[in-house]
């Protein structure tokens, strides 16, 4: 997948659709949808690349980003080795080693395929607040140059689920206690066989962190997300649907598939 994303045929694009200062393109798939995302964030990390000598970078951990990952780590000649890695979120109250801890399955899906020059996981040891604080520090160093995220089933970004999320958090990262729809979301993603299994607390990137990165280029495909992505698109910007906020950033772009267009 050598193209750029300015190069896609137009056909596989059926919509696009604006709301506040953001916009989202609809692809006919969602093959179609994670070559698109993936050559875009391609575009972003190559013009990083001749700005700046380290492009840092947030990644989400969560099936519905395994095709874009994937697509992502297939793209030659990316500057992988000026690339500081970090990721959105992650779980309290697992083993280091456990598969489901987000740096885990980043360490699966793209950390090993690819020459980083370094990555940043969120902490195992230590108590809350020290790891929270650690990750903060590590996340201050410099500007988040790009974001690659999604959408909840309950429209939360990372792990700031509503109603809970705060728009205008005062911190960076934070302990946070996960809803039932979001524990049940990862157990319909086959990542815990049932929702006691679902740790109840969770490390988390707040929303202002998240704004303040230059690009954000957010995945969201299947049925199973039209209505989270209907209410952030076309709903009130409210804690209600947290991804409602991303209308106010000047360059976030969601990638969606036909499944996931609010009308599909």
């Amino acid at each position: 997948m050598s193209a750029s994303f300015e190069a896609f045929d137009p056909s596989d694009v059926t919509r696009e659709i604006t709301f506040g200062q953001a916009k989202a393109v609809v692809f006919r798939n969602k093959a179609a949808m994670a070559i698109a995302a993936a050559n875009a964030i391609a575009v972003e990390m190559r013009r990083a690349a001749l700005m700046k000598p380290s492009i840092r970078m947030v990644f989400a951990a969560a099936p519905s980003q395994s095709e874009v990952l994937n697509a992502l780590t297939k793209i030659p000649n990316l500057p992988w080795d000026q690339v500081v890695a970090f990721h959105m979120d992650d779980y309290l109250e697992l083993p280091a080693e456990a598969p489901q801890r987000f740096a885990n399955w980043l360490e699966s899906h793209l950390f090993s395929k690819v020459p980083l020059a370094k990555v940043n996981r969120i902490p195992t040891l230590g108590s809350p607040d020290e790891i929270c604080q650690t990750y903060a520090d590590k996340l201050a160093e410099a500007p988040i140059d790009i974001i690659c995220l999604g959408i909840g089933v309950n429209g939360h970004i990372a792990f700031n689920d509503p109603p809970a999320a705060i728009f205008k958090d005062s911190l960076s990262v934070k302990v946070v206690e996960l809803d039932d729809v979001c524990r049940q979301q990862q157990v319909d993603d086959g990542c815990f066989l049932s929702i006691n299994a679902v740790p109840v607390r969770a490390v988390t990137l707040t929303i202002p962190r998240l704004l303040d990165a230059s690009t954000l280029l957010c995945s969201v495909p299947g049925v199973h997300k039209r209505a989270a992505v209907q209410a952030t698109v076309a709903g009130p910007l409210s804690t209600d649907c947290p991804a409602s906020i991303l209308r106010t950033h000047g360059n976030c772009t969601l990638f969606l598939d036909s499944e996931a267009d609010p009308n599909g």
